[in-house]
């Protein structure tokens, strides 16, 4: 038996190889083949836009996939959205689907779209965005360069944005946030009623989110002397309990630590400070709490 795993083609793709690499799998994909290979014989994988992920999940064509929770809701699709994978082609933050319009133009907020032209690639989304608004307006599917359509071919448009950077280059502007959403890991249902295949998924997030939470987190290695233990320990943050070993020399101790890399700055100097000697920061490619 095989997992068969939908890997998203396109923007996404290589950040989630490297997911999946620092998680323990290592994909390997060609040019010519949609159908990358993986260093696990249990699963099979292929590559598939997330635009049209949900639906082959849905259909069982494929057991999971990885798509953005827009994608679902686009296709209004019946998966099982089994966890959220935050992280995408910038940064690791949410994205989100946004109402732009010409910067210092008549369009302020939803309610000026009234008859207006809007040009986008979720046109199921947009329809029910202005429904719940109260808004009647043309909707227009976007096949790419959405951004360069106004004011021209459109009066305004819901695109996805990471850091508004390329919105703000056309001089456009945010009018209102129609969706947030990030990547999940979804399931066809008869995946989850599988005990085979819901066991193996499960593996797999657990080494997936392993791998996303130690993008935060640094191992650090330390020697100190016995008698200063204590001020060491109180440097570290409350929910830490440091590993601590005893050394040839009964003077002095080897403490290990798991810390977030916003706190390690801080406390490095002040371990100096304190006598410790032979400190190592260095990365992790997995943490499990």
């Amino acid at each position: 038996m095989k997992l068969r795993v939908g890997i998203p083609k396109g923007s996404l793709q290589d950040a989630t190889i490297d997911l999946f690499k620092n998680a323990g799998y290592k994909i390997s994909t060609s040019s010519r083949s949609y159908f990358p290979t993986i260093d696990d014989p249990e699963i099979e994988c292929m590559l598939i836009r997330a635009q049209e992920m949900a639906r082959y999940v849905e259909s069982g064509i494929l057991d999971i996939g990885i798509t953005g929770h827009d994608w679902v809701v686009e296709n209004g699709a019946d998966v099982i959205e089994m966890t959220e994978l935050q992280y995408a082609k910038v940064t690791f933050n949410k994205v989100r689907w946004v109402l732009a319009a010409k910067q210092g133009g008549n369009i302020k907020s939803v309610k000026d779209l009234e008859g207006k032209t809007i040009a986008t690639e979720v046109v199921n989304l947009s329809k029910k965005y202005l429904a719940d608004n109260g808004v009647s307006a043309n909707v227009e599917y976007s096949y790419g360069a959405t951004e360069v359509k106004v004011p021209h071919l459109a009066d305004a448009i819901i695109e996805i944005t990471e850091t508004g950077s390329s919105l703000r280059a056309n001089n456009l502007e945010i009018i209102d946030t129609v969706l947030e959403t990030t990547t999940v890991l979804i399931a066809n249902q008869d995946t989850v009623a599988d005990e085979w295949k819901k066991n193996k998924v499960e593996r797999l997030i657990m080494l997936l989110q392993s791998a996303l939470e130690s993008r935060n987190r640094v191992g650090v290695m330390l020697n100190v002397k016995r008698e200063k233990l204590d001020e060491v320990i109180k440097l570290l943050p409350p929910a830490k309990v440091p590993t601590i070993s005893s050394l040839m020399d009964d003077g002095w101790v080897d403490i290990f630590v798991v810390l977030r890399k916003n706190v390690v700055r801080d406390i490095i100097p002040a371990l100096k400070d304190l006598g410790a000697q032979g400190i190592v920061e260095f990365p992790l490619s997995k943490f499990i709490e």
